[in-house]
């Protein structure tokens, strides 16, 4: 099985393991986890920990609901210092180099009037993607495994919705197998499509480094608008090129996860794998 195609197999298994841990509670068992999956435990923790880098059990503690307070007492990132500490630029996703450009206030306007979008269907570790890039670079990512692909493809098109669409994943495979690890070659080009502000909104995400969070008020800090933490909340949910651009690394001031607008469910395992990650 390819690399990729395992990576979706194994999200998959987890997505259904974090349903049963929610239901059974995090005193569940590997037997019991295991036993619901129908699996033998051996053969469950080997998928588990491909995956995750750590044990089921572990794994679980980063799943709780108070992993994210925890995140913020121990791993939250203060925005206006993780440049001068080297945490910002390819530090962010480890080995991953990402470079990025932004589209002109005029050209976001005119809502992708002669763009021409890239797309295509791609397994990755938190399941099923769209993925979309222009000639720049990778301008959309959306994840199904809570939705639908119809629905996430509506999503993205939505937003530019006079752009040519045209159904092309080999032309974005090597950004897209480079961005979910499956080969790490070359860096992984981004071009934000977007208004100023949630660009500005974008670009501060982009200093949070793997493993660890922030919270909307102190993205407000760090592009001069304090008060403006609502409208902050706004744009971190609209940003298109989820994972990469780390909107699930927003929290709330209270250590509540927030929304996430691919679901709630994805966030938590994407925060649960980077956190396993990092320990790893």
């Amino acid at each position: 099985m390819p690399k990729d195609d395992e990576q979706s197999y194994h999200y998959q298994v987890m997505g259904r393991a974090i349903d049963v841990v929610d239901r059974l509670g995090p005193q569940a068992t590997l037997d019991q986890i295991a036993g619901e999956m129908g699996m033998s435990a051996a053969h469950f923790q080997r998928l588990f920990s491909q995956w995750a880098g750590v044990s089921p059990k572990r794994y679980q503690q980063y799943l709780t609901l108070g992993h994210a307070k925890t995140l913020l007492a121990s791993r939250f990132t203060t925005l206006e210092t993780a440049h001068a500490t080297g945490l910002s630029g390819g530090g962010r996703l480890h080995d991953l180099f990402l470079r990025w450009e932004a589209m002109s206030p005029g050209d976001f306007a005119r809502a992708g009037a002669g763009l021409t979008i890239y797309w295509g269907k791609f397994d990755s570790p938190f399941g099923p993607a769209l993925v979309m890039g222009t000639d720049k670079g990778l301008c959309g990512i959306g994840f199904s495994a809570d939705t639908t692909e119809d629905a996430a493809m509506q999503d993205l098109v939505g937003r530019w919705p006079k752009a040519e669409y045209v159904e092309a994943p080999d032309r974005l495979r090597p950004w897209v197998q480079a961005a979910f690890g499956v080969k790490a070659e070359g860096p992984v080009p981004l071009y934000m499509i977007g208004a100023p502000f949630q660009i500005k909104v974008w670009e501060a995400l982009m200093q949070v480094p793997s493993g660890h969070v922030t919270t909307y008020s102190e993205i407000a800090q760090a592009i001069d608008h304090p008060k403006a933490v609502r409208a902050v909340g706004t744009a971190v949910g609209r940003n298109p090129i989820s994972y990469l651009i780390p909107c699930h690394r927003a929290l709330r001031k209270s250590g509540g996860l927030g929304g996430y607008h691919w679901g709630i469910p994805v966030k938590r395992a994407i925060l649960a794998w980077e956190a396993a990650r990092l320990e790893a």
